[in-house]
């Protein structure tokens, strides 16, 4: 039996090695000692005894055995050598007596380079073994720039808190998305218990995921079971079984084929052109048959309510806008004080229950219900309210605020006499630092001399320390005020006595988007509007698509009115791009030329500030306890917290 088993690795390897030559590769086993000859080491530390998963033992320590090995470690050497007796003898041992002494290693990079032990983990790889128990002694490289190098020393952080070597992923970020899905305490590290009860989880995904062909596309299973744990969640993921998990897998296969796509997001700039046909026949099957049961049931999950939060109360007004848009086609209700993580996937599951085939979750944070109940329920459909999210299992919505934020700087500089301008920023999510960076180009480009003194309404300490300043009169405050909290101290005001003197004002025109996005379905182009492949559907649209805008008073100097409305047409003509130009941030980073536009994804990633912006992004948790929650779902450094 060792004889055939031997054979077979022979062959194996020899099949390896003509084909690494055929590539013009390396056709043998990685040496670490070259390696470490053109690498700078910090220094080396003993972590001691680990189970190793065998796909991460990659080469050999020193270079004396080299050669006989391929690079996949099975053997070169005929079977009538003293080698091939001894892999023959030991292949009998394990068989019969298991693994007696731990392989010893050296760790570098995430990867592992046998010192002793190479025919034990030739003859386990040949066995398709998972794991062998390692000692181990981990080699440090120096910090760098590289991405490498980074997700590395975020790895050797989590495994401070972790101690398990068997999980890993190719992005930097998604170690600490990892530690907050799973419910780790920052601070807090795993027990024992905490690492079998995930141990066993991990085998089931594993075993589930390959038997699907996940080994073939260039993802680690880290990065798959991470996806997995965004839509499923952890608590209930641990319930599942192999089968289960399998089953589920086929639901969101999207989701793991995404993550190996570089443009992971489509984004939708503009709304479809409309064509009244398809409408002309519905309109005619509506008057015929008025019982219909192809209506569109639509339900608005708001996290707050329409009187108590400004953004509930706009996303409200877009709903009553559809009705009088689409009567007799459609049917809407409102879903108030849905809480994130508690009632939102029941509340989802029971509307659905009741007919309503078209779901708006109107907050970030609802995204892993909404994701959930997408995968669940595939004939409904999902959109949430939120930007650069890679999930092409729902749809995405947002509206670009920062064209009519560029329009307000434009005034806030042409007006100020002192050069120095507020602005009240709110969540520091996606698209927020595109708005304050637009604001103040605006602001520059007609008072080269404009500085825009930024403040955060979420902060836990918040102080309104711009509304002290007697020098800055002119203030972007926020785009509207819920109805029972009437104040004027919203959009670009002037400070002016008690009540201040409104100038213009940013809206969001929730009902023209939803209308957009209803045609969609009544035109019967809904699949057909879907981003190719496995790549998500987000609609990114702004002026031009009218679903935002800046009002400006009557009392606006009539030249400053022109030239905004001069600059408006020239946005929705595509004329004018307001990032484009020679952009610096405030560390002097040139982060744009005179011959560039930044792209659309830069400028919904976008987290710096331009130089005539005084103030910061605020860390996570500097935030009140709301403002974290929708940060770390859609915020601009989610791998902060691990850093701190």
């Amino acid at each position: 039996m060792s004889y055939e088993q031997y054979t077979n690795a022979l062959k194996s390897g020899q099949k390896e090695y003509r084909a690494r030559l055929t590539k013009g590769d390396y056709p043998y086993l990685p040496v670490l000692d070259e390696i470490l000859s053109y690498t700078k080491v910090e220094y080396e530390v003993n972590i001691g005894l680990c189970e190793i998963p065998l796909e991460l033992i990659v080469g050999t320590k020193t270079k004396g055995r080299t050669n006989s090995f391929a690079s996949n470690f099975m053997p070169l050497l005929d079977t009538g050598t003293e080698f091939a007796s001894k892999w023959m003898n030991l292949h009998t041992n394990l068989l019969e007596e298991g693994l007696r002494d731990p392989v010893k290693t050296y760790e570098f990079m995430g990867r592992f380079y046998v010192l002793e032990g190479n025919k034990r983990v030739s003859v386990l790889k040949s066995l398709d073994a998972y794991s062998v128990p390692c000692s181990v002694i981990r080699v440090v490289p120096k910090r760098s720039e590289t991405k490498e190098n980074a997700i590395y020393f975020e790895f050797m952080d989590f495994y401070e808190v972790t101690g398990i070597y068997f999980l890993y992923f190719s992005e930097k970020g998604r170690f600490a998305q990892f530690l907050e899905q799973v419910g780790t305490p920052k601070g807090e590290k795993w027990t024992s218990d905490d690492r079998q009860e995930f141990e066993a989880v991990h085998t089931r995904f594993r075993k589930a995921f390959e038997s699907k062909g996940g080994g073939k596309l260039p993802i680690t299973v880290g990065d798959a079971l991470l996806a997995f744990l965004t839509v499923f969640g952890y608590e209930e993921t641990k319930q599942k079984s192999a089968q289960e998990i399998k089953r589920d897998l086929s639901k969101i296969w999207d989701e793991f084929v995404v993550l190996t796509e570089e443009q992971s997001i489509e984004l939708r700039m503009e709304p479809p052109k409309e064509d009244a046909s398809p409408n002309l026949y519905r309109n005619l099957l509506n008057l015929i048959l008025p019982d219909n049961t192809n209506k569109v049931k639509i339900a608005f999950l708001y996290e707050k309510t329409h009187r108590t939060s400004g953004w509930t109360y706009s996303h409200e007004l877009g709903r009553l806008y559809l009705e009088n848009v689409f009567p007799g086609q459609i049917e809407t209700a409102a879903f108030e004080n849905i809480v994130a993580g508690e009632n939102d996937q029941e509340c989802m599951e029971q509307v659905i229950e009741e007919g309503y085939n078209m779901l708006f979750t109107t907050s970030p944070v609802m995204m892993p219900a909404s994701l959930k109940i997408a995968a669940n329920y595939p004939e409904v459909k999902i959109l949430n309210c939120s930007l650069n999210t890679s999930h092409p299992t729902l749809r995405t919505y947002y509206a670009r605020m920062y064209e009519a934020k560029f329009l307000a700087g434009i005034i806030a500089g042409s007006m100020t006499t002192t050069n120095k301008i507020g602005y009240i920023a709110d969540y520091p999510i996606y698209g927020m630092a595109a708005n304050i960076n637009a604001f103040a180009m605006g602001a520059r480009m007609v008072n080269p001399h404009a500085k825009v003194y930024l403040d955060w309404s979420t902060l836990k300490d918040h102080a309104a320390k711009i509304k002290d300043d007697p020098e800055i009169n002119y203030i972007m405050g926020q785009d509207i005020s819920s109805p029972d909290k009437a104040s004027r101290h919203f959009g670009l005001y002037c400070v002016s006595g008690e009540n201040p003197d409104n100038l213009a004002m940013t809206t969001w025109h929730w009902g023209k988007l939803y209308e957009k996005i209803i045609r969609i379905v009544l035109n019967g182009t809904w699949k057909d509007d879907a981003a190719a492949g496995s790549r998500a559907t987000s609609y990114w649209w702004g002026i031009s698509a009218g679903v935002v805008d800046l009002i400006c008073s009557q009392d606006l100097p009539k030249d400053t009115k022109r030239l905004v409305d001069l600059l408006r047409n020239d946005i929705c003509s595509d004329t004018l791009m307001p990032f484009s130009g020679n952009l610096c941030a405030q560390d002097g980073m040139v982060m744009n030329t005179a011959d560039q536009v930044i792209a659309p994804k830069d400028i919904i990633t976008m987290d710096w500030l331009l130089d005539n912006v005084v103030g910061s992004i605020p860390k996570i948790s500097d935030l009140t306890e709301n403002a974290q929650a929708v940060a770390r779902m859609q915020g601009l450094d989610k791998t902060q917290e691990l850093d701190e």
